[in-house]
């Protein structure tokens, strides 16, 4: 606001004047102003003043998460929200669509509204931009993705162990010729994802030069394409390792479109509706996003309650499900499936 005043040439009491559309305020002053602010991208804070007069909160938490598309994230929502009821606060929740280029705005909506904390899943790869707020006293708590450029607190699942443990199993079962179909590389668990599937096949002696990696598939029609590709080719692989729930619901449409589904052995990150009802049943390794959310909302109320200790890092543990699809062995002659 003192900017605004200072290019305008005018009081602060007169920018408020006019922000908060009192009379008795000429009207090529007005105008002056209301250039100033729209030069500066001024937004005022409807709640500021009586949160500074009283000291209260506003009893709101923001809720940023990667994409309504995925079921992963109305499973967060829920846990974050359910805690949130029981202490008389309300969520305010966005999607980024894990998009980058949305995220710094749709954060600024977020404290524009004066939430007392704020519980991101992010996209970009650096979060210091939030520094200044931090400072300033708002909650910060990251869950799903860890977060580069500032420290806070952060709810995640160990996604490339989980991933490692499940490329075990394939490789248990007598597989050689896996697959790797991944979310965008810039996106953080897809990226850790990646590095425990070819890490663990480094570990056992599989060679990863030949084994293919096929990212930036992020809906199920992106990975229905890639799968079918991949079946076509001259050396089609035994083994799918999936990294994302829209990314495996999209390849097993197109293992069934060739007829392979009993063929091919397919492991998944995060489960998947309907998921043990298809036959052969989808192996999946499980998160619990919904007790990540309930986690990253605890710690945010823990924070506003007094909580000073050092930041910290909760991992949630992750459920191998073998329901039958990652249990499909190879072929006996090596051969294309």
């Amino acid at each position: 606001m003192r900017d605004v005043a200072a290019l305008a040439g005018v009081g602060l009491k007169t920018v408020s004047r006019v922000v908060n559309g009192e009379p008795n305020v000429a009207a090529e002053t007005q105008a002056r102003v209301r250039a100033a602010a729209e030069q500066l991208d001024f937004r005022p804070d409807i709640h500021a003043g009586n949160l500074r007069r009283t000291g209260r909160k506003t009893r709101t938490v923001g809720l940023v998460v990667g994409s309504v598309a995925n079921p992963f994230s109305g499973a967060l929502h829920r846990g974050v929200e359910d805690l949130a009821e029981s202490r008389g606060t309300a969520v305010f929740a966005s999607s980024l669509d894990d998009d980058a280029s949305r995220e710094t705005r749709i954060v600024s909506e977020m404290l524009s509204r004066r939430v007392d904390g704020l519980i991101l899943t992010t996209v970009l790869k650096n979060q210091s931009y939030l520094a200044p707020e931090q400072q300033r006293g708002t909650v910060l708590t990251f869950v799903d993705r860890e977060p580069l450029g500032i420290d806070a607190d952060t709810i995640v699942t160990d996604n490339a162990e989980a991933a490692a443990a499940a490329t075990a199993h394939l490789v248990s079962v007598g597989h050689r010729r896996l697959a790797y179909l991944g979310d965008r590389a810039e996106i953080w668990t897809a990226s850790q994802r990646r590095t425990g599937f070819l890490r663990q096949l480094g570990r056992v002696g599989v060679a990863t030069a030949d084994i293919p990696v096929i990212e930036g598939l992020h809906d199920e029609a992106s990975a229905f394409a890639a799968t079918l590709r991949l079946l076509d080719s001259p050396s089609p692989p035994t083994a799918l390792f999936t990294s994302q729930n829209l990314v495996t619901i999209g390849t097993i449409r197109a293992l069934r479109t060739r007829g392979m589904h009993n063929r091919v052995a397919l492991f998944g990150f995060d489960d998947i509706p309907l998921g043990d009802m298809i036959e052969p049943g989808v192996s999946v390794v499980a998160q619990n996003p919904y007790e990540m959310g309930r986690e990253a909302a605890s710690r945010v109320f823990a924070r506003l309650d007094g909580d000073d200790s050092p930041f910290s890092t909760v991992v949630i543990p992750s459920t191998l499900i073998h329901r039958g699809s990652g249990d499909i062995a190879p072929p006996a002659d090596g051969l294309a499936p």
